[in-house]
């Protein structure tokens, strides 16, 4: 069979997939014969499924897989915006942790949800690495403290002051750098093409906005991120992959605190360009 194939019987050449298609790759030609890719096109196939997902006729096979493999699309579960919006606003980025930890099931959870976040080209590059043990996270945490103890002297200004004000919370008991978190999951990806960075920092975001539907809180690891880019002994104590870089670490627990309100942000910096004026 094919790479794509559009059953005949089923398909009405309304000509969905081939404007869905991401590559262009899908061809309609005059005549009854069904929409079909080039033997030649088909490298540039990504599959992203979206031929199989769009048709209305439940048509197209693509790769092996038919739209009968794909979960349907529930409408009555998708949220009116309004339910969208609010949820949006309502999420915090917890930094006050109960000792309470996760159990794997449901941050296996959170990871399979992560997993549908788009990326470049569909490569879906990200390798997930689950820091499981309060333990650990603290480790890893005073290894952050190490890099700040070294990198101190050549501070100045702000940063320097920042700096110290972070080791002397830490000096004195306060864990700051992972606020106590119990577990920390850490998104990596090969270097190569660029894109794979900023595809794990959207994979991340999908599990900040699922860990927040499920009642677990998580923050940015913001110092965490800045050590593993520039101080070799916390890149080496992460188990990722050989030759992944880390794009991306978030905090995970359940918070400490409710919060009743939320928070006011800065009005929108938007600019119009091109706006019609008629």
């Amino acid at each position: 069979m094919p790479l794509f194939f559009a059953d005949p019987a089923k398909c009405t050449r309304d000509g969905i997939c081939v404007a869905e298609c991401p590559v262009r790759i899908i061809e309609l030609a005059t005549g009854d014969s069904a929409p079909h890719v080039p033997a030649a096109a088909e490298d540039f196939c990504r599959s992203c499924g979206h031929c199989i997902a769009v048709c209305p006729r439940e048509a197209v096979t693509c790769g092996g897989v038919a739209a009968d493999q794909l979960p349907p699309v529930d409408p009555r579960l998708l949220p009116p915006a309004a339910e969208v919006a609010h949820f949006l606003r309502a999420r915090r980025s917890i930094r006050s942790y109960t000792p309470r930890r996760v159990d794997r099931e449901n941050l296996t959870a959170l990871i399979e949800v992560a997993r549908f976040a788009p990326s470049g080209s569909n490569r879906q590059p990200v390798h997930w690495l689950v820091v499981h043990s309060p333990d650990e996270v603290r480790r890893l945490a005073g290894m952050v403290v190490d890099w700040m103890r070294a990198g101190l002297p050549a501070l100045s200004g702000a940063a320097q002051r920042n700096t110290e004000r972070v080791l002397a919370l830490w000096d004195a008991g306060s864990e700051v750098i992972c606020r106590g978190a119990p577990h920390l999951v850490v998104a990596s990806a090969a270097p190569e093409p660029p894109s794979t960075s900023t595809d794990c920092v959207i994979a991340l975001t999908y599990l900040e906005l699922a860990a927040a539907a499920l009642g677990v809180g998580a923050c940015w690891a913001g110092y965490f991120m800045a050590a593993v880019r520039q101080w070799a002994p916390l890149q080496h104590a992460l188990d990722v992959p050989p030759g992944h870089v880390v794009g991306g670490a978030m905090m995970l627990g359940y918070a400490r605190y409710d919060y009743p309100r939320m928070p006011l942000r800065n009005e929108a910096r938007i600019t119009w360009q091109g706006e019609d004026q008629g």
